[in-house]
């Protein structure tokens, strides 16, 4: 499986909020499929079928204890998203900083310019803005 397939598993099974409760569990250790199904009012075979799709995301492994044979958590998958995620930060973080700006000058501009006078500085910065936002996404 390649990295983008890898990627597209592991949201896919983080889509499900059933799989997500599974992952914070098994985040305080690992648990039998009977321990994780516990919590839920779905059989163990529905359970069984949410277990399948983790381990297919590679996000749980299956251990061997005896006849037990416990889930547990596979940070590696988690950690890939992570990464995946970050990249994306630093554009929301510009977008956000732009967005702060433009609403203190849209704060500022009606104690400079009096109530009666169109916030034509407020379209200018909107205007700014937008074309900044464009010309990052062509750069990324």
């Amino acid at each position: 499986m390649n990295a983008s397939d890898r990627l597209d598993a592991t949201f896919l099974a983080l889509a499900d909020p059933t799989r997500r409760s599974i992952l914070a569990r098994l985040a305080q250790g690992e648990a039998s499929v009977a321990e994780l199904a516990e919590p839920f009012a779905i059989s163990q075979p529905a359970i069984s079928k949410h277990l399948k799709v983790l381990e297919r995301a590679g996000l749980i492994s299956v251990g061997q204890d005896g006849q037990r044979r416990p889930r547990r958590l596979e940070p590696r998958p988690l950690a890939e998203a992570s990464s995946w995620l970050e990249r994306y930060r630093d554009i929301w973080e510009a977008s956000f900083e732009r967005l702060d700006a433009l609403l203190d000058e849209l704060q500022r501009e009606p104690e400079q310019a009096g109530a009666d006078e169109p916030p034509r500085s407020a379209e200018k910065a909107a205007g700014r803005a937008r074309r900044e936002g464009q010309r990052r996404r062509r750069r990324s």
